[in-house]
């Protein structure tokens, strides 16, 4: 009896799982709307949050490059280079 009770609660947390979650792909596009002017390294949306850093980054340089960049996108961009704002993209 426990172990038909143990396998109808995997089931059934399995089946809510795969219905309810989205797709990486899914969780990337929802992250790239999310993305404003307001967004950096640090001040990620909530839509992305489930996205590994190394994903994000790779989403919000996609959005510094085609909306231009603030002064902060310039920061992250210069931090994204290298680990630090130190201006090492204007050489």
């Amino acid at each position: 009896m426990k172990l038909l009770r143990a396998t109808a609660i995997a089931a059934v947390l399995l089946a809510a799982g795969t219905a309810c979650g989205k797709s990486e792909a899914e969780q990337q596009a929802d992250c790239q709307k999310a993305i404003t002017e307001t967004s950096t390294e640090k001040n990620k949306p909530e839509a992305c949050e489930s996205l590994s850093q190394d994903d994000y980054e790779v989403l919000l340089m996609d959005w510094v490059l085609k909306n231009g960049m603030s002064k902060d996108g310039e920061d992250t961009a210069d931090w994204l280079d290298d680990g630090s704002i130190n201006g090492s993209l204007d050489d």
